[in-house]
């Protein structure tokens, strides 16, 4: 089964249920820093959290949750913390002592509007608001789920998830030359992981069974890397106006990509194997998976363009 699909079709194919699951986010994120103090760090950490995003990691817990429940609000405040996690990683991604970008999302980053340290605080104060906002908007949830969503956010962030990405990313800038396998591990801590965790955390809060949130847990897994990778193949590809950030600055700034590994068309290679494994492991969802499978083909279809 081909899940690719033509720029055209990633555009105009965006299913409406998925279009509301993006404005209840929006319309959450968008109260969700109010009461936050000193004014001018709610400023920094606004400016980046409520800037016009895709929403992926928020709506890929909504739809994995919907699987199993049916009142997404339960896992409303979870999915927005998911953004908030992920706008921290941005903040501080874009920082000049990492990777040095000016734009973000068609505007200037944080860093450029408020300042190196107020940007810094603004990412920390991010990632640590995301699990506060969380067990504050999450008091009907079971015990048990909620500390399996907080678990799992927690590894996020450390050494297994974003930070140690972030750390191999660094230390792989500027050598002559580096494996495959040490590249799809930065891959899958600094981009897999969060995404991963979008759709464990949605089976955690649906009440999926073990096998279930293994089977979910590779499935997310092999759609990050292939994210990941088709994000390389676009700064290589693509432009200013199709992404919102500068391209072309990876190669730039030495950094080690897949395609700069083995070129653009075997990435895209790399990138159709993932997609279908990532699919295989729905087979024993059936229909319920059906959106999942549709998020696939949207990745495998941002490769192709």
């Amino acid at each position: 089964m081909s899940f690719a699909m033509d720029s055209t079709q990633v555009e105009e194919a965006f299913p409406a249920p998925l279009e509301d699951f993006r404005r209840q986010v929006n319309e959450k994120l968008r109260s969700s820093v109010d009461a936050v103090e000193p004014p001018r760090l709610r400023e920094a950490m606004a400016y980046s959290l409520l800037a016009d995003g895709k929403r992926i990691r928020p709506t890929l817990c909504l739809l994995t949750y919907e699987m199993f429940g049916h009142d997404v609000s339960i896992a409303l405040p979870t999915a927005c913390g998911l953004e908030m996690l992920h706008t921290a990683s941005l903040i501080h991604d874009d920082l000049p002592a990492m990777d040095d970008d000016d734009f973000r999302r068609g505007s200037p980053s944080n860093h450029r509007v408020f300042g190196e340290g107020m940007a810094l605080l603004a990412g920390d104060a991010l990632l640590a608001y995301a699990l506060e906002f969380i067990l504050r908007n999450s008091g009907s949830l079971h015990p048990e789920r909620q500390l399996g969503v907080m678990a799992k956010l927690i590894e996020v962030v450390g050494p297994s998830g974003l930070s140690g990405g972030q750390a191999l990313d660094l230390d792989c800038q500027g050598r002559d030359e580096v494996d495959p396998w040490t590249v799809e591990e930065m891959h899958i801590k600094k981009t897999g992981a969060l995404i991963e965790a979008s759709v464990v955390t949605g089976a955690i809060l649906g009440g999926a069974s073990q096998d279930e949130i293994a089977r979910l847990t590779t499935y997310a897994r092999n759609l990050g890397l292939a994210y990941q990778i088709v994000d390389d193949i676009l700064d290589e590809t693509s432009s200013f106006q199709e992404v919102g950030k500068e391209v072309g600055q990876d190669r730039a700034a030495g950094k080690w990509t897949y395609p700069r590994l083995v070129g653009v068309e075997k990435a895209r290679e790399r990138v159709r194997t993932l997609i279908t494994r990532a699919v295989e492991e729905l087979d024993a969802f059936g229909e319920r998976a059906s959106m999942l499978r549709w998020a696939a083909g949207v990745v495998s279809g941002r490769a192709a363009a």
